[in-house]
């Protein structure tokens, strides 16, 4: 399979690689995710029933208050994260969710992630070198 690699701004260092789980709209903390299951709860979420957890969440960024870092520690705590994050807008609570999660993060990229990612692929983060690797599935275009 071909792969595509992009470069970007780490923030979290570490490597993590999984099933992109993409939205190119903003996710809510409190009231947007189950951290005792990681199921996307917010009904107005394109993301509603689907679970982050274990998946690269490839997402514009985080919406809500504080409680979004509450959330997702929770998550981890519980074994509901993400196994990765890629994000194209930074904000403190985002970042500070990231940091608790202690999640491999990049933002950023050379490109946007949303024209190279789609659900399904399987995503490679090497926040350690800023490189973000796409294998796309079988059953998506390239």
């Amino acid at each position: 399979m071909k792969e595509i690699r992009l470069k970007g701004r780490i923030v979290y260092r570490g490597v993590s690689e999984g099933e992109a789980l993409v939205t190119k709209e903003t996710l809510a903390g409190w009231g947007g995710v189950d951290p005792n299951t990681g199921e996307v709860i917010d009904k107005f979420s394109e993301l509603y029933g689907k679970n982050i957890k274990g998946k690269v969440l490839v997402f514009r960024g985080a919406k809500g208050s504080s409680g979004w870092a509450n959330t997702f520690h929770t998550a981890r705590l519980r074994g509901n994260s993400p196994a990765g994050i890629i994000f194209t807008e930074l904000t403190s609570k985002l970042c500070l969710g990231i940091i608790v999660m202690k999640c491999p993060a990049i933002t950023d990229l050379e490109k946007d992630p949303f024209d190279y990612i789609e659900n399904g692929d399987y995503i490679k983060i090497d926040g350690n070198n800023g490189e973000v690797i796409i294998t796309k599935n079988k059953f998506t275009k390239f």
